[in-house]
């Protein structure tokens, strides 16, 4: 089969572009933080050398987390299977967890600007919204309170496993898109206006 690499070189060119667009100007356009780099995607991603030890971390050029973060824990917690934060969701939390600074990418691990306010959840997520954990029909059924996200469909017109879980497992980029995809508030996939969010794994 012959490939047009001119056709392949415009569709990748348009979809940097498409990116670069939902980006700027969101909370994660770092270009004019003066942090040794004018490029919006360099603070996360470089297409050398990029640290490839943790799964579904895209080209990561960021320092990463080491911490042990306290989990949550409820009563009505129907899964036992809670373990640290891995995959996309470690990725996110090598900035949210306030123990590493924005500006430690490319090798850089002296940084000082460390990220504050709301979005530095810190290293306890005992009271935020469990995380890389399995959500499968299995766990619907013994929860009796989350529909089964192979079947239930979401405002995104596909299914929960398809619009929103990673490898089967509810992460933060289940409900956030860290590169603005959406247009929405906080980032998020769905907005969630009413609770529409909540309401698409919740049957409540």
């Amino acid at each position: 089969m012959k490939i047009n690499i001119q056709l392949l070189s415009v569709i990748f060119i348009f979809t940097v572009s498409i990116s670069f667009a939902q980006i700027a100007n969101s909370p994660h356009d770092f270009s004019g933080q003066g942090w040794g780099t004018t490029e919006i995607c360099e603070p996360c991603h470089t297409p050398h050398n990029s640290d490839a030890t943790i799964a579904d971390a895209p080209l990561w050029n960021h320092q990463t987390t080491t911490t042990t973060f306290t989990l949550y824990s409820s009563s009505t917690l129907t899964t036992t299977t809670l373990t640290q934060p891995d995959a996309s969701s470690k990725l996110c939390l090598s900035c949210h967890d306030g123990t590493v600074a924005l500006e430690n990418f490319g090798g850089n691990t002296g940084g000082t600007h460390f990220i504050g306010g709301n979005a530095n959840l810190g290293t306890t997520l005992a009271n935020d919204h469990p995380i890389s954990f399995i959500y499968n029909t299995t766990l619907a059924t013994a929860d009796g309170g989350l529909y089964d996200p192979a079947t239930h469909i979401t405002e995104l017109g596909g299914t929960i496993e398809e619009d929103l879980l990673i490898g089967s497992k509810l992460q933060c980029a289940s409900c956030h898109d860290a590169h603005n995809g959406y247009n929405n508030p906080s980032l998020l996939k769905i907005g969630n206006d009413a609770s529409i969010l909540c309401l698409t794994c919740h049957d409540k």
